[in-house]
């Protein structure tokens, strides 16, 4: 009994290396997660470009609301 417990993680490491050289082998999906990892960097830069954009103009709004609230009191 403890020989077949003993040797499961062993068995475990051949099967699972046997599917990864089969995954390494398998071409098919490396497209789509190419395109994947394209379309997340070109949203993280259009949401770069865009603050750094508006945080000017969102800086200069504040100031004017910041200016009227001390108008005020």
């Amino acid at each position: 009994m403890m020989q077949k417990i003993s040797g499961l993680p062993m068995a475990a490491y051949f099967a699972l290396a046997g599917r990864a050289g089969a995954l390494k082998k398998d071409e098919r999906g490396l497209s789509g997660v190419v395109v994947a990892i394209l379309l997340i960097l070109v949203a993280v830069l259009a949401i770069v470009i865009i603050w750094g954009s508006l945080s000017g103009w969102l800086e200069d709004l504040w100031e004017q609301i910041t200016g009227q609230a001390e108008q005020i009191s």
